[in-house]
């Protein structure tokens, strides 16, 4: 299995690993999932996404190739902005989702999910056009994400750029901890605010020290993948493989806002995305709210609650905040009005659930 920076870490603070998309990877630590959640919400957690992947795009015709392959504008997204987005597959499904940096001028990072890596880079090769260079940085760059209300205070600790400053959305490039040229990014997939480091791997030795030592007063703690999906599923937050993958359509997923087939950007399955808000899809993915006590799981069957399969869930769990089960599915379009009533079918029986709008989350 490969490894980042801080697998040796994580292993030294006891976290339980397991194998993620090649990586070895910390699942959770000693404390649970459910503890290290809260600790993002309430104060501050470092995760370790070294594990992500990272292309640069370059060259004279970069925005043209990135207005064919990418769903939303990037005519309109500023040097120092990052945007949301995905890779339309041409036939109606998603390659995979991503953030893309507008580094500078004729440059982008893509920042893509560490299981689509070499998937990736196959589909953006198949798609390249003369005056383009596609460079896969993905084992030259660490990555950390510092997530929580207290984030702010402990990283501004570490760098004289002004952190608040940085727009969500946005990044600047300077020094951090003494290390040079990190990519400091208020992004991030937690909804409780924070900054995601890019920097050269050599660096992940006094990035991570410095970091939790700046973060003591705070008991800022190591966080794992198990709670990385608690947080975004409280949020509602797509994740590829669960509500997105080749199959669904960006449209059908509640991601819309990120499809934007602009006058001349020729993007892959733009004409199809007219269609489907046009006249709708067969399918639309819901969040809802276990009413009985019980823990949906993804591929669980959804119900009319009177033995009619209506769906599928995609994603579920016991909310640490709203201490519930909550999920998110795909179903049919007429049973999407929140507040409608369903049922998840756990072991042969009808659980009674309701249709809500994300985030899920309570504090």
């Amino acid at each position: 299995m490969k490894t980042t920076p801080f697998t040796d870490k994580h292993i030294a603070l006891g976290a339980k690993m397991h194998e993620f998309a090649g990586y070895n990877m910390p699942i959770e630590y000693p404390t649970g999932i459910n503890a290290e959640h809260l600790a993002v919400c309430h104060s501050v957690g470092v995760f370790d996404v070294s594990h992500m992947g990272e292309f640069w795009v370059k060259g004279e015709n970069a925005l043209t190739f990135m207005q064919r392959v990418c769903s939303n504008d990037i005519a309109g997204l500023a040097i120092g902005k990052a945007q949301y987005n995905c890779f339309p597959n041409g036939k109606g499904g998603i390659v995979d989702d991503l953030i893309v940096y507008h580094y500078e001028q004729n440059k982008y990072m893509l920042v893509i999910n560490a299981a689509n890596i070499d998937k990736d880079w196959a589909w953006l090769n198949s798609n390249k056009i003369d005056g383009v260079v596609i460079e896969n940085a993905s084992d030259n760059i660490a990555q950390l994400a510092i997530q929580g209300p207290k984030a702010t205070e402990v990283l501004q600790k570490l760098t004289s750029i002004k952190l608040t400053d940085i727009p969500y959305y946005a990044f600047t490039v300077g020094e951090f901890a003494g290390a040079k040229d990190v990519i400091i990014s208020n992004t991030g997939y937690t909804g409780a605010g924070g900054f995601e480091l890019y920097f050269y791997p050599q660096y992940g030795e006094i990035i991570w020290k410095a970091i939790f030592e700046a973060g003591k007063e705070f008991d800022i703690k190591p966080i794992g993948l198990g709670a990385r999906d608690t947080l975004r599923l409280e949020m509602g937050f797509c994740l590829y493989g669960h509500e997105i993958d080749d199959t669904t359509s960006p449209i059908e997923a509640g991601l819309g806002w990120i499809t934007k087939p602009a006058e001349g950007k020729n993007l892959i399955d733009g004409e199809l995305y007219t269609e489907q808000r046009k006249n709708g899809t067969s399918r639309k993915l819901i969040g809802f709210e276990m009413k009985e006590k019980a823990i949906p799981r993804q591929g669980y069957e959804i119900t009319d609650g009177k033995g009619n399969v209506i769906g599928v869930a995609t994603s579920g769990c016991m909310s640490p905040t709203a201490k519930v089960g909550v999920g998110m599915a795909y179903v049919k379009p007429e049973f999407t009005k929140a507040g409608t009533e369903i049922a998840v079918l756990i072991r042969n029986k009808e659980v009674k659930a309701e249709v809500v709008k994300p985030p899920f989350r309570k504090l």
